[in-house]
């Protein structure tokens, strides 16, 4: 396969990506975010449902003659949950996922309660003014150190409870999107909408250039990804093949960078089929995609959920390199790009 063109869909990904990631989409509320996966998949001629648990289901093309491939990828992110109401009317909250009070720290959230609309605040350290907290610098960074400060003129408990905020309420961190003139796309929660798009943008392809599939190719967008059990089920009849496109580590110690297409070994649960490995190198070769092969620490993915509940699959992971995952995360659109091509060379 020769090296096609795919700046008009590099551009497609890049702004879809920017607009699912204005949707708030902690695990455990995601409801509008999978409304919107539905509609985009639809607008692009793909049959489309949600599921029980609240993900997306989406048939790309081709015939399904026992040979399906499924693509996984997730739009829940990490976030927060009131755990209590303190007497001074602060919060304090537990963590949605991998979320790190050491990075989360003087971010601007959203509380979203159960019945009386959404609040303003700021997750900061207790005591947070250096000019009176003298243990300012040592205090480490937990959960139980930081609260979140609403802004409302509230100072107890009872005046929190009178705004109708309860315990269970989902905290929301601002993303702080932005996509820079030299093509980096700076955001939390790149893990995963950054995938979502690159997968809107394969099937926009598709569509546009009236390709048939050489088999059936299915994608589950998942939302309990970051706890552990998002691909669990859902997996279409016929599949054989399961390969999550989620995030590629870039850090140290590892050969990724935001530019490329990660190609993941083993992780965390183990190696990936060798089998799939090596299709996904000879489609990253034969698309004269920039890709890395690497081995991740500490990490799990949805397929390895998949395998876990029972499936009988051949399983793989790829993803845009990011770095500072977990964090204010940064990509490239090199890096959707590299990954869109190995997905067109892997299946068309």
């Amino acid at each position: 396969m020769s090296k096609i063109e795919l700046t008009d869909y590099t551009d497609f990904i890049m702004n879809k990506v920017t607009e699912l990631l204005a949707i708030d989409s902690p695990t455990g509320y995601t409801e509008e975010a999978a409304k919107w996966v539905k509609s985009e998949f639809e607008a692009l001629g793909c049959k489309a449902e949600i599921t029980n648990k609240g993900g997306v289901i989406i048939t790309i093309g081709g015939e399904n003659e026992g040979d399906g491939l499924l693509l996984e990828a997730h739009t829940d992110t990490l976030g927060g949950m009131i755990k209590t109401i303190k007497d001074s009317g602060r919060l304090t909250i537990t963590n949605l996922g991998g979320m790190n009070a050491n990075n989360a720290e003087a971010e601007n959230v959203r509380i979203v309660t159960k019945f009386n609309g959404i609040y303003e605040g700021t997750f900061q350290l207790n005591n947070a003014s250096v000019h009176v907290n003298g243990e300012y610098s040592d205090t480490k960074r937990t959960f139980d150190s930081c609260e979140v400060v609403i802004d409302e003129k509230v100072s107890s408990k009872s005046d929190v409870e009178k705004l109708g905020i309860s315990v269970g309420d989902i905290i929301c961190f601002e993303p702080r999107t932005r996509i820079t003139k030299s093509g980096y796309i700076k955001s939390r929660f790149l893990d995963d909408k950054l995938s979502v798009g690159i997968i809107l943008g394969y099937a926009k392809y598709l569509k546009d250039n009236n390709i048939e599939l050489k088999r059936a190719v299915y994608c589950h967008v998942t939302v309990y990804e970051e706890v552990g059990h998002g691909g669990c089920a859902s997996v279409p009849s016929g599949c054989t093949e399961a390969i999550s496109v989620d995030m590629g580590c870039a850090g140290e110690g590892l050969t990724c960078t935001e530019h490329q297409v990660s190609i993941c070994a083993k992780d965390s649960g183990g190696p990936y089929s060798y089998e799939i490995v090596k299709k996904l190198i000879k489609a990253a070769i034969d698309s004269e995609a920039d890709y890395a092969i690497d081995v991740y620490p500490h990490y799990g993915s949805d397929v390895e959920s998949t395998l876990e509940a029972g499936s009988d699959l051949r399983h793989g992971l790829i993803g845009a390199g990011v770095y500072a995952s977990h964090g204010y995360e940064r990509s490239h659109r090199d890096g959707a790009e590299n990954v869109l091509r190995v997905l067109i060379a892997y299946t068309v």
